[in-house]
């Protein structure tokens, strides 16, 4: 009987039409994500004790409408076999319950084109170690902006695009660690990140509504000065062109000459007899 059963013998297990060593199994699709998910934890996926966070509130724009800014994770993943390729998954709150870290960026279910519609996490930012050198060296640049690339937001061939995000969120991140196609190493999940929301043009107040009663005083009273001092300048423009005027008159006025008048003496030829 036991050799019957090897061989295949028993045809009621079977579906019809496939080999007898291949039984049907309804749970089979099912059952795969958590198949997956043990695989890792076979391979020696670790959880390491840091947290995701904003960088420095000195930056500006540390979060917009369409982006946020991120601290490196400096000194967080140590050097393993293989030089695994670190990546950032950004997610919805609601998937990070439920989050399958052996699904392979770029596929259908990480594709920022999709997200948050069609899938409910992406992954991107892919570096190694390499580029998260530890301690931090003089100078460099310690921060990851998130949703930074806008050329591939549309492209389906970029699946991994770190393109804008499409709404305000909120949403949660973490740093992966892969192995090939294995993932070895994850930090926790971020707190909640909610972005700014842009202000609809019927709420922005209207030019003047919003100015203070000190406010317009002020600028009533600098406009009565600068025509005061508007006005003094014209009458001293007036005054010194009359006052030139006049004087060029007095000294362009020309004066009395006195021409005196003084007889000549005459020579008179004298005869010649005289002489």
């Amino acid at each position: 009987m036991w050799a019957l059963a090897a061989a295949g013998g028993f045809r009621g297990d079977a579906e019809p039409g496939r080999p007898h060593s291949c039984p049907r199994h309804p749970g089979a699709r099912t059952m795969l994500p958590l198949l997956l998910l043990l695989l890792a934890t076979a391979h020696g996926l670790k959880t390491i004790g840091y947290t995701p966070t904003l960088a420095s509130s000195s930056l500006g724009g540390l979060i917009t409408a369409s982006t946020f800014t991120l601290e490196q994770p400096r000194c967080v993943f140590s050097e393993d076999p293989g030089n695994p390729v670190i990546w950032l998954v950004v997610a919805v709150p609601e998937a990070v319950g439920t989050f399958n870290d052996s699904v392979e960026p770029g596929s259908p279910e990480r594709a920022f084109q999709s997200f948050p519609r069609n899938a409910s996490a992406y992954m991107t930012l892919n570096t190694t170690l390499l580029n998260y050198p530890c301690p931090k060296r003089p100078g460099d640049i310690t921060v990851l902006r998130v949703g930074s690339e806008t050329n591939c937001a549309k492209d389906d061939t970029r699946p991994t695009c770190n393109g804008p995000l499409p709404n305000p969120g909120p949403y949660r991140v973490k740093f992966l660690s892969l192995n090939g196609s294995v993932p070895v190493a994850q930090t926790k999940w971020s707190e909640p990140i909610t972005l700014r929301t842009a202000q609809p043009p019927g709420d922005i107040p209207a030019m003047g509504s919003g100015h203070s009663a000190s406010m317009i005083a002020l600028t009533s009273i600098l406009s009565i000065l600068f025509a005061i001092l508007l006005a003094g300048l014209v009458a001293m423009l007036v005054f010194w062109g009359s006052d030139t005027y006049s004087g060029s008159s007095t000294f362009s006025k020309p004066e009395a000459v006195t021409v005196r008048r003084y007889n000549t003496h005459h020579v008179y030829d004298q005869p010649a007899a005289r002489l």
